[in-house]
């Protein structure tokens, strides 16, 4: 078909589709009127088909341009069955496109000025006699059909006899006026009882006989048929399950769903809705949610047992090394009561802070976590720290298993810092679990090109056979030796993906073994060789803005454990404070409503109140003082609401040079940083 239509013509006819639609309309269907006197149209609107064949014309125009010319004839096919039921005859039907091309000329004339552009004239042409010949075909394609219409009934009559499906047709009313037999065997109930009557009258009862209900057990109502639906909200209604009980016995699951059908001049003329049984699909679906339950149950319990065997395996080697700590103290203190040496002193002093930073890892290490905080995080320091925490169940053992570290990452990865040591903690627990002969561990850290990480752990056990390898991250995997394994490591794979990274396994080349590789990608060019900065306490008020008194003299301790509250106040005393002790919130509060003191020392956790609101009521009181929290928790679970309460936060054992620092704070000239909240790296603050 050729298209000698212009952009300039299809142009100017959609404009004046646009502007003058309902003149045209007008003009149409009165010539039209006039050359079909003899055909008479019952009770229709000669106007509303043809209003729609130029609205989608327009509409074919602007949108599709040249295309118009092929895609309006598949528009106009149904007019011919239109005009078919009207009792058009064949040649009405070309008259009625005659008058349109005449109409339309004769508009655009009058709108150019008597002036009718040749591409214009050619393409009104072209679009009208194509709609013709559409026309025309579907009105013999009708009149061919019209003859065996019966027998195709019967045929149709036969097909829903046998097909699985249930169709139900309802009127604009409600009246279910047709439902094919499989309707009848799926409810249970006879053809009569849903067939001849309005739904509000037949289908209750037919719903009650079958106690007919929702998946989740509540009773299924008249309103809630999709055929009632889609009439109140003409539109289809898909995917309604409903379960009943037949007459012969047993369950039955029924998916219903339903579509309205509507008239060419966009009436609605009813609901067609069809059944179909689901009870098979209902039962292996059933089967399939109580199978996913029980696997996230055993996921969980599998879970809790890994987590569970770890810290308890950890408990075990804090214990080895905090009484290899202690007895170091013991024979230091059997050294001084002997005789006084400032080295004896110093050496435990360094045991207490050695103490001190193995607890501070154990509380980070089981900190119960909701959430990831990532950051960056020093690889190579965080391999040292996994190791002290897991060398006591490394080395204690009968056949022990001694680590070689090989270190050269003096960079970060974007990660969690708790998360990431915890995962190497447990990747060094399981290479120890897979040497039970002991030998040596090797644990290298190198760059993998120059923005990513690779992290390996190289064990000594057995080397993993090719099918092992392909299902060890399969968390659903039996594993005698170790049942929770490759759920472990199916969980920190996903763990590491989360940060952009991988965890993968592979023999090493030597056959000696097993490698565990995490890949990560590096965070940025700051180093890792030493801890992230900590924040250097500033006093704020409750506004956030720069709170620095003069010096602090008078410094109220409040602890109820007395031995603690003593020792502190006598060391502040020996350098240079003036310090009272107060073994309770409630006489810590009388004491400052006396005289308000400059600074105060609180512990944490006290039965009456807690550090934190005490802080919040000595704020209230005196607003410029320096308030610390003094304890051996971790913090990191309490909210920025109470951390902003205080200035300062000190763990034991505590830093005494720190805390003079804190205390002996002066006006600055310049303005302070705000404080930031305390990490797991502010030993002092």
């Amino acid at each position: 078909m050729s298209v000698p239509s212009s952009d300039t013509a299809i142009a100017a006819l959609s404009g004046l589709l646009s502007d003058e639609g309902e003149r045209i309309t007008r003009l149409w269907s009165k010539r039209l009127r006039a050359e079909t006197y003899e055909v008479e149209v019952p009770g229709r609107d000669l106007r509303a088909p043809l209003r729609h064949l130029l609205d989608e014309l327009a509409r074919l125009l602007e949108s599709r341009g040249e295309d118009a010319v092929r895609l309006w004839p598949e528009v106009v096919r149904s007019h011919g069955a239109f005009r078919y039921d009207q009792n058009f005859e064949p040649e009405d039907l070309t008259r009625e496109f005659k008058s349109l091309q005449e109409v339309l000329l004769y508009v655009y004339a009058r709108r150019n000025g008597g002036v009718i552009d040749a591409d214009v004239a050619e393409l009104v042409s072209e679009l009208v006699w194509e709609a013709d010949a559409s026309a025309q075909a579907s009105y013999a394609r009708v009149l061919k059909t019209e003859e065996v219409r019966f027998r195709e009934a019967a045929v149709m009559e036969s097909v829903l006899n046998h097909v699985e499906v249930g169709i139900l047709l309802a009127e604009t009313d409600g009246m279910v006026s047709f439902a094919s037999p499989p309707v009848s065997r799926l409810m249970g109930v006879p053809m009569r009882a849903v067939v001849g009557a309005r739904a509000a009258s037949t289908l209750g009862p037919v719903l009650t006989q079958v106690n007919a209900r929702h998946p989740t057990g509540e009773p299924f109502k008249v309103q809630d048929m999709p055929f009632l639906r889609a009439l109140r909200e003409k539109g289809p209604v898909r995917g309604v399950m409903m379960q009943v009980e037949r007459p012969g016995g047993g369950d039955a699951t029924l998916e219903m769903s339903a579509t309205p059908v509507w008239e060419e001049d966009q009436v609605l003329a009813g609901v067609i809705q069809t059944f179909s049984d689901r009870t098979e699909a209902a039962v292996k679906t059933k089967a399939l949610e109580n199978a996913h339950d029980e696997v996230r149950r055993l996921q969980g319990q599998l879970l809790r047992r890994t987590r569970q065997q770890a810290l308890g395996q950890l408990a075990s080697g804090a214990a080895h090394a905090l009484n290899n700590f202690l007895n170091v103290l013991r024979l230091r203190i059997t050294l001084l009561q002997r005789e006084y040496k400032p080295e004896h002193v110093e050496a435990l002093d360094r045991t207490v802070r050695q103490i001190g930073e193995l607890v501070a890892r154990l509380q980070e290490f089981s900190v119960q976590r909701t959430e990831e905080r990532l950051g960056n995080v020093p690889v190579d320091q965080t391999v040292r720290e996994a190791l002290e925490l897991a060398r006591g169940e490394l080395e204690q053992r009968e056949h022990p298993v001694h680590t070689e570290l090989d270190l050269g990452f003096p960079w970060g990865v974007k990660a969690d810092a708790g998360f990431f040591r915890e995962l190497i903690v447990s990747l060094l627990l399981s290479a120890r679990d897979r040497m039970e002969g002991g030998g040596t561990l090797v644990v290298r850290t190198r760059p993998s090109g120059e923005a990513w990480l690779e992290l390996r752990l190289e064990d000594g056990g057995r080397p993993y056979a090719q099918d092992e390898l392909a299902g060890l991250f399969d968390p659903l995997r039996r594993d005698p030796g170790a049942p929770q394994f490759s759920l472990f490591l199916a969980v920190a794979r996903t763990q590491v993906q989360r940060w952009g990274g991988d965890l993968t396994v592979e023999n090493r080349r030597d056959g000696s073994g097993a490698s565990f590789i995490v890949r990560l990608p590096r965070y940025s060019d700051v180093s890792a060789g030493a801890p992230p900065p900590s924040a250097k306490p500033i006093p704020q008020a409750p506004g956030g803005v720069p709170r620095m008194p003069a010096r602090a003299r008078r410094v109220l301790v409040v602890d109820d454990d007395l031995d603690n509250a003593r020792m502190m106040a006598e060391v502040l005393g020996e350098e240079g404070y003036d310090v009272q002790v107060a073994h309770s919130p409630e006489v810590a509060l009388r004491i400052w409503e006396k005289h308000p003191y400059d600074a105060a020392l609180l512990d944490a956790v006290m039965p009456e109140m807690t550090g934190w609101e005490l802080a919040r009521e000595l704020r209230q009181r005196t607003p410029q003082a320096l308030l610390a929290i003094v304890t051996g928790m971790d913090v990191r679970g309490q909210n920025r609401a109470s951390l902003a309460q205080v200035d300062a936060v000190f763990r034991k054992p505590i830093d005494v040079g720190a805390l003079d620092d804190f205390l002996s704070q002066t006006r600055g000239e310049e303005e302070p940083e705000p404080a930031e909240e305390p990490g797991p790296h502010d030993a002092t603050h």
